[in-house]
């Protein structure tokens, strides 16, 4: 069972950086694909971004690439995600997520979740 504790959130301007952390625990880290997901205010879940195991290789959803870079500290237990040139429209709720295997972008292909932290983009 992987717990996972995102950090970093807040109130940030149109323009600006934000990178959010997410720490896992009660698992080994470097066994799991690792992702990014949020919500955006009245809205469905959606896929942001993942990363595999070794860190090699990620995937970004259309809408952040470019603009947001995921990655991990296997000797850290950590992942993180770098938001630069950050929008109004990135305003959301965002989770970490964990999966065992092969590439997923959606919510139900993962099994672990953070509680999730507010990230907002005031323009």
């Amino acid at each position: 069972q992987v717990q996972l504790v995102e950090s970093g959130g807040g109130l940030v301007q149109a323009g600006g950086s934000l990178r959010l952390s997410c720490a896992a625990s009660g698992g080994t880290f470097s066994n799991y694909r690792m992702a990014w997901f949020r919500q955006p205010p009245g809205k469905e879940r959606e896929f942001v971004t993942t990363i595999n195991w070794s860190g090699g290789s990620s995937y970004y959803a259309d809408s952040v690439k470019g603009r947001f870079t995921i990655s991990r500290d296997n000797a850290k237990n950590t992942v993180y995600l770098q938001m630069n040139s950050l929008k109004p429209e990135d305003t959301a709720v965002y989770y970490c997520a964990a999966k065992f295997g092969v590439l997923g972008a959606h919510k139900s292909d993962y099994d672990y979740w953070g509680q999730g932290i507010q990230v907002t983009v005031s323009s």
